[in-house]
């Protein structure tokens, strides 16, 4: 549940950083994408709320990127399960995605409050 005051983000908004987000998940380690999908809620106060199975096409597309690599390992419950890893191409893509990140933060600043 969100903090107090604070309205779940979902949909257009989300969608739009959903590649910086789960890159920058990625950088502690390998992980499954319910395990994402579950770091970016919980790291953001369940601000961003990622709807069920949103992020498995996302991790393909990273994949086809090569921002990220697809392996295979075992679950807790000792079932097959894919982890993705970030690769070094995508460690970059991640640091220059958040300074246009961080760029465009400063800029709707600056719109929304005029000097």
């Amino acid at each position: 549940m969100p903090r107090r005051g604070n309205t779940p983000i979902q949909g257009e908004m989300l969608q739009g950083t959903l590649d910086l987000l789960v890159l920058r998940t990625l950088v502690v380690g390998a992980a499954h994408g319910h395990t994402i999908a579950h770091a970016i809620e919980r790291d953001s106060d369940e601000v961003l709320q990622l709807e069920h199975g949103s992020p498995y096409p996302r991790l393909h597309r990273l994949v086809d990127r090569v921002w990220i690599v697809a392996v295979w390992g075992t679950s807790e419950n000792t079932r097959r399960a894919r982890y993705d890893r970030l690769t070094p191409p995508g460690r970059r893509q991640l640091a220059e995605q958040t300074s246009r990140w961080q760029e465009l933060v400063r800029a709707i600043d600056r719109v929304l409050r005029p000097a």
